[in-house]
This record gives C-alpha cells, structure tokens and sequence, in this order.
C-alpha cells in the first residue's frame, strides 16, 4: 500500500517538531546550492539544470517518500550516464530517458520489489561507486588546472566522454594551464579538507564558493586576474522555474533509450535505498521500500518536466539534514523551498562563481565517494570479492556503468556457485575446526539461556542474498536483552555482504548497549573474520567454541 512517510509523522507534528524541520530544511537547502550546480555542470548539462532538479525532485521525494528524512536531488552517480547520454542525444534525449526510468521505478516500488535491491552485493556498489568517483573527479582535472582547451583527439569536436578521451584531451593541451585558477583550485580544496576542524555545521564546499567568489571579483578588478566563472561559459542563470514541458517520445527514442533509462532506474534504486538505510541506523526509524521507490519515479517524471536531470537520494545531505534535526519530511520540504527562494532572489550571482571552486567542489565529493575505508577492508578479503570489485571499477571507468553492473552481478553470481560447490564437502565432514577454534555444537542439548540474553542460529550461509534475512533477525532481538548469541554452527559461509551486515549489526547492539557473541564458528567465516578485521571489532573474547562457552561468556557479561 502506497502510503507516503509523512502522513505518518503529522499525526503528531508539533510547534517543536517544525522548528527542528525548518532550521535543518533551511541548512540543507544553503548546503545543497552549490552541490547542484556542480553535479549538473560534471553531469554536461547546463548549471541551472542542477537546482531545478534538487528543487522539484527534492520536493516530490520528500512529500511522497518512505522515509522520513530522505533528502533528494542530483547526485555525482549519474554524472557518468547523464553526460554519455546528453552527448549522444542532447537534452531531449536525457529528459526522455529519465522520465521512463520513473516509470520504471514506479511499477518497482508498485510490485514490491523494493527489497530485490538489496541482493546487488556490496562489492559491486563498492566497485561502481568508487569508478564514479574516479570519472566525476577525472572530469574536473580541466578546470582545476584551468586549462584552455582547443585540441582535441582525432574524431572529436569537443571534450570525449570517456576516460581515455579525457586523459588524452587533457595531455594534449597541458601546457595551456592558468596558474591563477590552479592557485584557486589548490586553495579551495585544501580548504575544504581542514574547514571540519574549525566547523562541522557548516560545510566547507559553502564557505569556499562564497570566498572563491568575492575573490575572484576582486582580484579582476584591482589586479586583471581572470578564470572561468559560470557566467563566462553558460552565460545567465534563470531566476525562475522553466514553464512545465513533456518529453517528445517516439518509437524509436523508446528503444534507443530504453537501456539507458533501466541504468538510471536501477541507480536510482541502489542509492535512494542506501541513503534511506543509511538514515535508518542514524535515526533509528524504519523506512519504507516500496513508498520510497514510487516517489523516487514521480519525481523522475517530474523533474525533467521542468527542466532537470535524474535524482535520487543524497546520503551526504540526508545525514546533514538529521545531524542539523531535521524529524519529518517536511524538512525537505522545506529545503527545497529554500533553494527556490535563493533561485529567485540570489541566482543571477551564481554566475560570478569560479569553475575553479565548483572543480575543488566535487572533487572532493568524489574523495568521499570512493569509500575508501570499504575497499581497503575489501582487499583483505577473499579473492573473488577483490576480483569482482576490482572488475566492477576498472569496468565502470573504461567502458560503461551499465556494463560494469552486468558484468560484476555475473562475476558475483559464478563465484557464489563456486563457493557453494566448495563449502558444502567441508558441511559434509562438519568440520569446525579454525585457527584454534574447535568444538562439535552438533549433539548439544537442553541450554538454559538467561532471561537477558537471545540467541539466534544462523542456518546456511550468510552472503548478500540473505544478509536481508539477518537484518530482519536482528530487527526482531528483544529490547531488554544484554547479550546476543549468534550461533553459527550451521552457517559455513559468508561473503563481504554478511561481514558487513555484522558491522551494522555491531553498531544497532553497541547503540542499544548489547554484547554481541559468536558460537560455533566454521573455518571459512572465522578466516574472513581475521583477514577483515571482525575479530577485534567483537573482541576476541566473545568468539567461543560452542555454545557451551557462549553461555558461560554470557554470564560473566551479565553479572559484570
């Protein structure tokens, strides 16, 4: 049943409750300025295409979604498909493109096919994640260095879109640079990486536009230094919503399109979704899958409607907005509203906006996109996640996105099979014996658990098609319990997925005061374990041999 998140929290809105909403509506909407413009220009498409999305996208997502703190707009993930598709197409194309993509994520959310997101594995959304942020970043070396670009490949009028063509672009006209822009750029991102140190209310990417702006002005009037703004390549920003207009479609738009229009859905799928786990675990609330993806199609349908690009949820500002108290969606309702405001009445000043800012802008968004904590932990994994991973990236940044999700779901989908082959002749010996850990849990019988603790058996294994299973065991642990066994003398795999899903899992328990132990752990998951780290995050200590020990680690828990 379709039934948008904020029928639910206006049942008991309060006069506190909107000043919470309207303070973080407000922060998010200044914050998501100058994201907007930079994720349309990386994306190819004109800088005012960027704030019609995060405004109308923005709003439809925040009024219609599951979620109760989902912020939407462009995000850097679609800078990859949109600039392909805008290049081959033009911006009719795009807008086409896009609106079947909500159609398509419409009949998702409609058939209940929110959670079938869930089965992409973590190596492959690590993989293309951090191949986005490679591309996004790649784009920006131009405006960074400032170069004067004039010469191109052979075949090219203007810059390529792929890698290679960018490199190769680039390598031709390097001694074109502008020190004055590359000075700019430098400062700006250095900036950004130490302003959390001084503040962490406001962010830097903000506060480096406003200065990079003031200055360059300055400097042009009083010393003659000049570097791309806005205005000077794009001309004048609108000051207000363009007059609604439908996409032209035809049979032969549908089919070009069609492929292009499944990578934005299912893109658009993966992150919303994340976005809204994300801001699960940070406010402890629950969202709706299905809502969500409904009002991710609407307002795929509506923003190129008025002239925008694809959205989806925004994990940075949704964080932004809970960490500034942001309750219901009418915080973004609310942070939409601002940046129409601003549109209105500041726009036309965003054309004195150096490229070279908006450069330090989003490379930085593509240092924090290429989550690289995750693919260093993934690394020391096994190697047919390192495999799929590395396959998932190198595909992602040479070829295309879409191509790398095909291709990194086959990779996963081999190795699984092959994993299970392997696994189950070690279920046929029950074999428990690892790197110390022994014990047979096979003939235990009549454990008394104490009242404080749950116990959970892990039955088969734990990999990213049933990491949803396991959160939903753990949703389900009782909210008095101190201690929660794991018992996982039936569980003879797991992948980077079920390690991650323990990671969560670790962090709802440390939340809510619990001890997390393992009984019975096999060979494979206790080797993962070692080589990822998941050891030292339980404490060794908490890794018993049988179920025997668990309880007895238990009680010393409890009575401590």
């Amino acid at each position: 049943m379709f039934k948008p998140e904020i029928l639910n929290t206006l049942k008991k809105y309060s006069s506190k409750t909107f000043l919470n909403d309207l303070t973080a509506g407000i922060i998010v909407g200044i914050v998501a300025l100058p994201l907007a413009i930079a994720f349309a220009i990386a994306s190819g498409v004109e800088p005012e295409r960027g704030l019609f999305t995060a405004i109308i996208a923005g709003f439809f997502i925040s009024l219609l979604g599951g979620s109760r703190v989902q912020i939407g707009g462009p995000t850097g993930a679609f800078a990859i498909i949109v600039y392909g598709v805008v290049a081959k197409y033009g911006y009719s194309g795009l807008a086409a493109a896009t609106v079947m993509a909500g159609i398509l994520l419409i009949m998702l959310g409609a058939f209940k096919m929110g959670g079938l997101v869930k089965f992409i594995p973590y190596t492959i959304v690590t993989g293309f994640t951090a191949g986005i942020a490679v591309t996004i970043a790649t784009g920006q070396i131009g405006d960074f260095l400032g170069l004067s670009i004039s010469v191109f490949p052979e075949g090219f009028s203007k810059m390529p879109g792929n890698f290679i063509g960018k490199i190769e672009t680039y390598a031709m006209n390097i001694t074109h640079i502008n020190y004055y822009s590359l000075i700019m750029s430098s400062v700006c991102l250095a900036l950004i990486f130490i302003w959390p140190h001084f503040c962490k209310k406001i962010p830097g990417s903000l506060i480096v536009i406003i200065l990079a702006t003031a200055a360059n002005i300055l400097l042009k009037k009083y010393t003659g230094l000049e570097t791309d703004t806005i205005g000077s390549r794009y001309g004048s920003i609108p000051s207000t919503l363009p007059s609604p207009l439908l996409p032209q479609f035809s049979v032969e738009t549908i089919t070009a399109l069609f492929p292009t229009s499944i990578s934005i859905a299912v893109l658009a799928a993966i992150e919303s979704l994340l976005s809204a786990v994300v801001a699960d675990g940070m406010t402890g609330t629950k969202h709706d899958s299905d809502t969500e993806l409904i009002a991710q199609g609407i307002a795929n349908i509506a923003s190129p409607i008025f002239g925008g690009i694809p959205a989806t949820g925004a994990i940075a500002r949704t964080a932004t907005n809970i960490k500034n108290g942001g309750k219901t969606p009418v915080a973004g309702i609310i942070h939409a509203i601002t940046l129409l405001l601003i549109m209105l009445i500041l726009g036309k000043y965003a054309v004195y906006i150096p490229m070279a800012a908006l450069s330090a802008v989003l490379i930085n968004v593509s240092w924090n996109m290429a989550g690289f904590p995750a693919v260093k932990a993934l690394l020391k994994g096994q190697k047919s996640d390192i495999f799929v991973l590395a396959a998932t990236f190198l595909i992602t940044v040479f070829i295309d996105l879409t191509v790398a999700i095909e291709f990194g779901l086959g990779f996963a989908a081999f190795f699984f099979i092959k994993k299970m082959i392997d696994v189950s002749e070690v279920q046929n010996k029950r074999d428990s014996i690892a790197g110390g850990i022994s014990g047979n849990e096979f003939l235990e019988e009549n454990i008394e658990i104490p009242e404080s603790a749950v116990v959970y058996e892990i039955d088969g294994p734990l990999f990213f098609g049933t990491v949803r299973k396991f959160e939903f065991a753990i949703e389900r642990a009782g909210a008095n319990a101190k201690v929660l066994i794991l018992r996982m003398q039936n569980m003879i795999y797991i992948d980077a997925g079920g390690i991650r899903a323990l990671e969560q899992a670790k962090a709802a328990c440390d939340k809510n005061g619990i001890t997390i132990v393992i009984s019975g752990i096999h060979t494979q998951p206790y080797i993962l374990f070692s080589k990822m780290g998941m050891i030292e995050k339980l404490g060794k200590e908490n890794i018993c041999a049988d179920i025997k020990e668990a309880l007895s680690r238990t009680n010393q828990l409890l009575v401590n």
